[in-house]
């Protein structure tokens, strides 16, 4: 499989942009989960560092604050995201939320927009321009069972999007996620193929000229049936269960993390946050760390 983030990416061709602090909001798919970065602030990059190390590369001024956590659903990034984000005055707003409600039972994709309605309302009012993410095709991953429910809602999306002048960032249109190794391990997340190629599209969604390459995996080799059952026997058992013990225990993946990257600064350079998510680099202690 192609490594993206061991891919050096050029410079950036000669396009510019008008906004100087961006601030991304939302779950494990916004912190990055899937593509992991022991040297980025809480261990992982994701496509929304990249769309920032892109954005950053040409604005000197540009500042990137990250306050998505893994797990959240919308109400609670609602309650726990959208008032940090106001004080942090961004004139850029990406906002993806609302995939780990659908996937639960009784997940309603028309309640959901009703309510991301409002939010978008609230982050446009304060002339920021606002990107929202509709969700890609499950039909060929574990999520197929919840395929109907993520198209009524992308088709509601496009109304909230339009009603406040926002951007869709179109997952749904973006076939090259299909393929399996856009996915991380657990089925759920993103490889770090897949976080190149979405922060690429979203970069296109802002007319903003990039140098992130297209990146087109390698052929998977043929699999027998038996391969195939005994890949799903160990996905369950690393993966599947473990999350549905969760949901019975009513836990979470993000309980007792927090935002990997709470306050605006520079993507690159002094000044980068550690940030304080899981791991080495997002402990509690390593977020009261200086950098030199």
């Amino acid at each position: 499989m192609t490594d993206a983030s061991a891919i050096q990416t050029p410079p950036a061709r000669s396009g510019s942009h008008p906004w100087t602090r961006y601030v991304a909001m939302g779950d494990s798919f916004t912190e990055g989960i899937g593509d992991p970065e022991p040297s980025s602030p809480g261990g992982y990059r994701g496509w929304a560092d990249r769309v920032a190390e892109e954005l950053g590369r040409t604005q000197p001024d540009f500042a990137y604050a990250n306050l998505a956590v893994r797990g959240r659903l919308l109400q609670q990034i609602v309650d726990q995201q959208l008032a940090p984000a106001l004080e942090l005055k961004p004139d850029l707003v990406t906002l993806s939320a609302g995939g780990n409600d659908l996937i639960r039972p009784g997940g309603d994709p028309d309640a959901l927009a009703e309510k991301l309605d409002s939010v978008v309302q609230i982050l446009s009012m304060g002339g920021a321009t606002v990107v929202l993410f509709n969700g890609p095709d499950t039909g060929s991953s574990v999520l197929s069972r919840i395929r109907s429910k993520v198209a009524i809602y992308n088709e509601n999306l496009r109304t909230v999007a339009a009603r406040h002048d926002a951007v869709i960032a179109d997952m749904w249109s973006l076939r090259q996620l299909s393929d399996p190794q856009m996915w991380d391990q657990d089925r759920l997340h993103f490889s770090p193929l897949g976080h190149h190629t979405i922060a690429s599209m979203v970069l296109d969604s802002l007319n903003v000229e990039h140098g992130l390459e297209p990146l087109r995996p390698k052929p998977l080799p043929p699999s027998t049936w038996r391969e195939a059952r005994a890949g799903d026997l160990v996905w369950a058992r690393e993966y599947f269960v473990p999350w549905v013990l969760r949901r019975l225990r009513h836990q979470s993946s993000g309980d007792g993390i927090t935002a990997k990257r709470p306050t605006p600064g520079p993507v690159f350079g002094p000044g980068v946050p550690l940030g304080s998510g899981e791991g080495p680099l997002g402990t509690a202690d390593a977020g009261r760390r200086r950098i030199s």
